[in-house]
């Protein structure tokens, strides 16, 4: 597998962990560092505008695609997810403890704290962190400014359909070990799960879910990405259990493609099945899947991941997330 070029039009940023690194038509660079920079969204209604959070240095954002930074002063440290909505261009923070952040228009923060007041709050516990918990996603739908998904590391997947306000507790049929979530960008309603048990599915807005595990032989699922054009083609990494997937040892892990209700296919990276690395972050730019690896290889479909070309060879030390424009 050779290292070609990226498509002009594509853009992805990767958090390592310590920076924040931007890939824009095959020049890569530093843009950002900060210790423990490990989430980043981009803007939907304009790519320039991006977003970091930092476990302990809470929320950076730049409006030149990188080129300078400001700190936007969220009143929490921890921050493990950060999302932009594509309906009214409202930014969220999901920290640790457990807490919901938002900010509309030309406001300031406020803390979504309904969510802390759910009856499952008092059974949110971190695996690792038992005594804690955060919110590893937050997903606002692309097509209703109100509708909002949070997922909590270890305790469900909640809904919200004012913007946060009031919340639902955890959805029938979804995952309690959420780890990403995604909404499809052109047809409303359909929403997806990647967590620790497997993996779920929605298409009425995220009120009710669907599991979604036959055909795929492990079942830590993590990294997540539905194909723009078609609500009906999905994407999960998924590893045999935690200890592979962020551990030491070898990952044994996998890609899996899934079409309709059709069970899910392994696909072949060529880099050899399984795969000994996680795959930790999935995103579409335009039509070109991106899969970027626990080790720092960034790989690119443009075929729903029957072939791949290698992007690696940019000296990305790790990659703990990414987001692709």
């Amino acid at each position: 597998m050779h290292a070609v070029p990226y498509p002009l039009e594509m853009q992805v940023v990767v958090a390592t962990g310590a920076s924040l690194v931007r890939v824009l038509d095959g020049e890569v660079s530093t843009v950002l560092e900060r210790p423990g920079l490990q989430c980043v969204a981009l803007d939907p209604r304009r790519a320039e505008h991006v977003v970091a959070g930092s476990r302990g240095g809470g929320v950076w954002e730049s409006d030149d695609g990188g080129e300078t930074w400001h700190d936007a002063e969220l009143p929490a440290a921890d921050v493990f997810s950060v999302a932009v909505s594509a309906a009214d261009g409202a930014l969220y923070a999901g920290c640790e403890p457990s807490a919901l952040w938002g900010r509309r228009g030309g406001g300031g923060w406020q803390e979504l704290s309904a969510l802390r007041e759910l009856p499952s709050a008092p059974t949110w516990s971190f695996p690792p962190r038992p005594w804690t918990s955060h919110v590893r996603w937050v997903a606002p739908s692309p097509h209703d400014a109100g509708l909002l998904l949070a997922g909590i590391e270890l305790g469900g997947l909640m809904r919200s359909t004012d913007g946060g306000e009031t919340w639902v507790d955890h959805r029938p049929g979804a995952q309690r070990d959420v780890h990403q979530l995604a909404w499809h960008p052109n047809e409303p309603g359909h929403a997806y799960e990647a967590a620790g048990g497997g993996a779920a599915r929605s298409r009425d807005g995220g009120e009710r879910w669907e599991p979604a595990d036959d055909g795929r032989d492990r079942h830590y699922a993590w990294a997540l990405a539905v194909d723009p054009a078609d609500p009906e083609q999905w994407f999960v990494s998924a590893a045999p259990g935690p200890f592979e997937a962020h551990g030491d040892r070898a990952a044994r892990a996998a890609l899996y493609r899934r079409r309709g209700d059709a069970p899910w296919e392994e696909l072949d990276l060529g880099l050899g099945r399984p795969l000994e690395t996680m795959p930790y972050g999935l995103a579409f730019s335009g039509s070109t899947l991106v899969c970027g690896l626990r080790d720092g290889r960034l790989l690119a479909s443009e075929d729903s991941g029957e072939t791949w070309r290698s992007l690696d060879g940019h000296g990305i030390a790790r990659i703990v997330q990414l987001a692709a424009a």
